[in-house]
């Protein structure tokens, strides 16, 4: 049975271990496919991370195909029905760690370009593949380093499609015009460690914290807007104590998360929090780290352009939505390029089995390629 273009090469790229932060090879099988149309290719190395800018064209505007090939970790192998980096075609599927989750897109765009340039060998604009081996890590040397780059000698995107998987029953019916921002904390209640007989003689941490905690947690942060939902507060780990019934803890950690609308700004959830632990009277420590500010692409010429193309090549009307995790639209958007996220289906990424429908990839190309024709034809 022959295979498309784009599932050949998403059977390739699949096929490789490149477990976050490694690329093993996969960049360079996209770079050879790139140079190949007239892209000039410039490989970026921070620390580990292995990135690449590949542009084709001089001129504006710009539209940029983003993406990683880094993937997370398999989990138990035993739990798989056939080995993550060997891919298998069952039911219609392409069974692998980093189908869905982003190789199939990485190659429905490498094929998307390849059909379009040689439709168009003079098209108008520029386009250009930021390609990453660091999202699914600490995304410090990845995305956010090129960008950085690119802005020093400002060089910008108009419109730039992030690859991540963003439809919830088929192809095409959700694309992410936004994302909330994430705002994490380790805040540390100082308390006075003793015996539990003797609780005059010490200060419960876990005690003196239990009202702010209850405060935060009940708190009402916005009602969010047309495009986000509420700001949500999140305890995701609490820890005091020394593992033993008959000694009050000395301190107490809590870990919280935050995703936020555009509704709010790091300055102000942090400032709020902190009227919290400072009305309670707490002699506390807090550790504010910022993942990343909520973006939203709400209108413009990328959103109407990919929602024409689903309808014209999928014959749906798209959702917008700007739900689920964070991604490095978080450092693209911040530069004034219009953002948005399209990829296949997300019911199986990071799980056991992860797959993408084979159909799907040619579809999700065939978008790709209807895009570029609009915006660059």
């Amino acid at each position: 049975m022959s295979h498309s273009d784009t599932l050949e090469l998403a059977i390739d790229l699949v096929s490789r271990d490149s477990v976050t932060p490694e690329d093993k090879g996969c960049q360079q099988v996209m770079i050879a496919r790139l140079e190949a149309i007239g892209f000039k290719v410039e490989r970026l190395h921070f620390e580990d991370v292995d990135n690449f800018w590949a542009r084709r064209g001089d001129s504006a505007p710009l539209l940029g195909l983003a993406g990683h090939t880094d993937v997370v970790p398999t989990g138990p192998l035993d739990n798989w029905h056939s080995h993550p980096f060997k891919p298998e075609i069952r039911d219609g599927h392409l069974f692998a760690r980093g189908a869905a989750d982003m190789k199939g897109s990485l190659a429905a765009m490498v094929t998307a370009c390849e059909r379009f340039v040689a439709n168009h060998p003079n098209h108008k604009g520029s386009i250009a593949f930021l390609i990453t081996s660091d999202e699914e890590g600490p995304s410090i040397n990845g995305t956010v380093k090129v960008i950085e780059t690119l802005e020093a000698r400002n060089e910008k995107m108009d419109y730039c499609i992030v690859g991540e998987p963003t439809a919830t029953n088929q192809i095409g019916d959700v694309i992410k015009n936004g994302r909330r921002g994430s705002l994490n904390a380790t805040l540390t209640v100082h308390g006075s460690q003793g015996h539990v007989a003797y609780p005059q003689l010490a200060a419960n941490p876990v005690h003196l914290a239990a009202a702010a905690l209850a405060e935060l947690t009940s708190e009402h942060w916005d009602d969010g807007n047309e495009f986000f939902p509420p700001t949500s507060f999140q305890v995701s780990n609490i820890h005091a104590g020394t593992g033993v019934t008959n000694v009050i803890p000395g301190d107490l950690e809590v870990v919280f998360n935050f995703r936020f609308s555009t509704e709010q700004t790091e300055t102000s959830l942090r400032e709020r929090v902190e009227a919290i632990l400072k009305k309670h009277e707490l002699d506390y420590t807090i550790e504010w780290t910022l993942s990343g500010n909520p973006f939203l692409t709400a209108a413009g010429a990328l959103v109407d352009a990919t929602r024409e193309s689903i309808k014209e090549v999928i014959g749906i009307d798209t959702e917008l939505s700007t739900t689920g995790g964070t991604s490095d639209g978080r450092f693209i958007a911040p530069t004034g390029t219009q953002v948005l996220e399209f990829g296949p289906r997300n019911a199986t990424i990071h799980k056991v089995n992860e797959c993408v429908s084979v159909e799907d990839l040619d579809t999700l190309s065939a978008c790709y390629e209807r895009i570029l024709e609009k915006l660059l034809g």
